[in-house]
């Protein structure tokens, strides 16, 4: 089981403030986090290649490839800001870059 001090002192670290009566339960609680944590470091692990991730991450996309567009003026009304005849976009850059 972690002192009071501990347990305080990790609650300062993760910016919580916490009463007396809840550094008990803590104390207790993070007590057997480690206990695990101990039982984990037990385990043979020099063969097992290391992971970051559960699951392999990776990109799910689409060719990009141009199409012409048939209806010009159906693609312009459905356009949320337009200027004349094109589509008007909101500003990324400010004058100074």
């Amino acid at each position: 089981m972690l002192s009071h001090q501990q347990v305080h002192k990790i609650a300062h670290l993760a910016r919580l403030d916490i009463d007396p009566k809840e550094e008990e339960k803590f104390a207790s609680q993070l007590g057997d986090v480690i206990k695990h944590f101990r039982i984990l470091d037990e385990l043979e692990t020099e063969e097992i290649i290391p992971t970051i991730r559960v699951i392999e991450l990776k990109n799910i996309t689409r060719n990009d490839t141009s199409q012409l567009c048939t209806n010009r003026d159906l693609l312009m009304e459905e356009a949320p800001s337009r200027e004349g005849e094109f589509f008007k976009v909101p500003k990324i850059l400010n004058n100074n870059e």
